[in-house]
């Protein structure tokens, strides 16, 4: 039986597969995912994927049209059930398959879903993903065949794993975290019965809806709930989770936010202890603090493209302990296996907690205080968008600013640095300014305007609260 399938445009991104369901994306994509992906698999000689999905609505459907659709590749499918993207890494890991998808939406609206892959267990992405659009559109798929699945169940495997790693001692922490109504709900309910402290979980009830707030702790918003509770217990810290438990967003005992390179900063310390020396990534969004104090603490800062797919590549590359990014994934190849998991990273947070003398907070207020405009998103047309990337980054050079060409361009100036990039998922531009003073952010406000007005761009909405951190 020939096999062709056409995807709408909208949904192969850089990072994943991702639509909305019944408009952009239905059970018949996913089963034209398994086609494709599984016939990659086989031609690079693998024959096991590894198969989980998120607690959205949609998922149930669109997980056994992705199965059927491995299973006609010729693939044995070890299928893991519902639980969190970084669980379904781990069963991939632990069973040494040779692809892995996970159905998830992430932290997009309740009507969205997706597809994260892995091949080999390193992330697929960029062109592997066009090249699986290709393949649909002109039939480029291995024979039909008759593969296989079996349902295995990695949960009490999985919180061995992460409980294995607490390193708090018997201190008893007051912790309270945020499920937000994501797929880690039963795990993360198992895995605090086994730390020590008392321990308080919200919205712990798997629920696509997401009746209580948006599963996406980068948005301060998302958090009151939490912070409300933090306060209302007097917890030591507060701990949040975006839909599938791939990015982590933590509170201090005062109920302040420590944004992704904050808690980077804490992680880095500690790891550094036991690897002096070691590389630590971070992507370009980052404060300039982070990068300052890895290095006061005896490590080498390395700055490096946004998006979690590009991070662990460069981990696995440099072979880096720890690396994170603003957005809340946190990478650890120390103890563990490299890819982002919040709830091992908030494992690790608590150990360091436990072994503090003083609070979340007295480490986050001895931190350098800098002024932050929040990210700022503004639509550009998807080709224009790197053009203008390439333009301002030509009248920088002939100014001879000091710019770092990573990912968009980072400006470093003596008030700062400001940033400009293409997102890779959307059509906007993405800026970013951080200065130690008001006066000194105001003045790279107005060189980041500039630029943008030199290649027909009014300026981004600055309306934002201004974040000082």
């Amino acid at each position: 039986m020939s096999f062709i399938h056409h995807f709408d445009a909208t949904v192969l991104r850089e990072y994943d597969i991702r639509g909305i369901v019944g408009k952009t994306l239905y059970p018949a994509d996913a089963f034209a995912i398994g086609r494709c992906f599984g016939s990659v698999v086989m031609r690079a000689g693998g024959k096991t994927v590894a198969v989980g999905y998120d607690g959205r609505v949609s998922s149930p459907d669109l997980e056994p049209a992705l199965v059927d659709g491995l299973k006609a590749s010729g693939i044995e499918v070890i299928r893991v059930g519902l639980g969190p993207t970084p669980m379904l890494y781990f069963a991939s890991t632990i069973h040494k398959t040779d692809g892995a998808v996970m159905v998830t939406g992430s932290h997009n609206p309740p009507d969205y879903n997706g597809f994260k892959m892995m091949l080999a267990r390193k992330p697929f992405f960029g062109a592997q993903i066009r090249e699986l659009g290709q393949m649909a559109e002109t039939g480029d798929v291995v024979d039909e065949a008759a593969g296989s699945d079996t349902t295995i169940d990695v949960s009490d495997a999985y919180i061995d794993r992460l409980a294995q790693d607490w390193d708090g001692g018997s201190r008893a922490l007051n912790v309270v975290w945020d499920n937000g109504n994501g797929a880690a709900g039963d795990v993360l309910e198992r895995l605090v019965a086994r730390l020590p402290g008392t321990h308080t979980i919200l919205y712990p009830e798997i629920d696509g809806g997401f009746p209580n707030h948006h599963p996406d702790p980068t948005v301060p918003k998302n958090l009151e709930a939490l912070i409300a509770e933090v306060a209302g217990r007097k917890a030591d810290l507060g701990i949040a989770f975006d839909g599938d438990a791939d990015r982590i967003g933590a509170v201090d005992n005062t109920g302040a936010i420590l944004f992704g390179d904050q808690l980077l900063v804490v992680l880095a310390r500690d790891v550094l202890k036991s690897h002096p020396g070691a590389t630590i990534i971070a992507d370009v969004k980052a404060s300039q603090v982070l990068f300052d104090e890895v290095a006061k603490a005896g490590g080498r800062p390395l700055m490096w493209k946004t998006g979690h797919s590009l991070i662990k590549a460069k981990m696995a590359e440099t072979g880096c302990p720890l690396a994170g990014e603003m957005s809340g994934h946190v990478f650890f190849a120390d103890k563990w296996y490299g890819f982002d998991d919040a709830l091992y990273a908030g494992v690790r947070l608590l150990g360091i907690v436990a072994r503090m003398d003083g609070t979340l907070a007295d480490v986050r207020l001895a931190l350098p205080h800098v002024i932050n405009t929040p990210e700022l998103r503004f639509n550009c047309d998807d080709q224009r968008k790197f053009t203008v990337i390439t333009e301002v980054a030509a009248r920088l050079a002939a100014e001879g600013a000091n710019v770092s060409e990573i990912d968009g361009v980072r400006v470093l100036t003596d008030d700062g640095w400001w940033l400009l990039r293409a997102s890779n998922t959307q059509a906007v531009l993405v800026a970013r300014c951080e200065a130690s003073t008001d006066e000194g952010l105001e003045r790279l406000k107005t060189a980041l305007v500039t630029q943008l007005e030199a290649s027909g761009l009014d300026a981004p909405d600055f309306s934002g609260e201004n974040a000082g951190h």
